[in-house]
């Protein structure tokens, strides 16, 4: 109990207690979308949308308290690293474009990070929210599309399902 004591004595500056609250909005948004991409079985899941969402936050975070005036700078960077790791995840097997869901959620869990960095934290909050059910109403819409194609016409196949296939 004495070492919580230590360490919340060490929170004396509103800076830390801001970092903490941001962390922990952080970690609620990666095991938002981590979950997602893990129950689809993808490499990337919740550890790794969590640390890219704190990496573009704690990014952001330290601009915006290091040198207030240059944070687009900062900002500019945080995106030519998610390219990095975007272009990392994206590969082309037999003429097919791979991991392109993936690398978009990567993309996205940067530009979430920066609006926590920035303390846009409802604006973080609800892009979160709205990715996470994009996928499922794409499931949705994909498995009415197959039953009705499967009801009309059982022995013609829809080339059009493919369009809204998850990667």
């Amino acid at each position: 109990m004495d070492h919580i004591a230590y360490y919340l004595s060490l929170l004396h500056n509103s800076v830390e207690v801001e970092f903490i609250i941001k962390i922990l909005v952080c970690i609620i948004a990666g095991y938002i979308i981590g979950q997602e991409r893990a129950a689809r079985g993808k490499n990337a899941g919740i550890t790794t949308f969590t640390f890219v969402i704190i990496g573009a936050m704690l990014f952001t975070f330290l601009s915006e308290n290091i040198d207030p005036a240059s944070t687009s700078r900062i900002a500019a960077q945080i995106v030519s690293g998610i390219w990095f790791l975007w272009a990392g995840l994206i590969f082309i097997n037999d003429n097919k474009v791979k991991n392109l869901t993936t690398a978009a959620w990567v993309w996205l869990a940067g530009a979430i990070g920066m609006a926590i960095g920035f303390d846009y934290y409802a604006i973080a909050l609800i892009t979160t929210i709205f990715a996470r059910l994009i996928p499922q109403t794409n499931d949705k819409i994909s498995q009415r599309r197959r039953s009705r194609n499967n009801t009309h016409d059982t022995d013609q196949e829809s080339s059009d399902d493919d369009d809204l296939q998850e990667e």
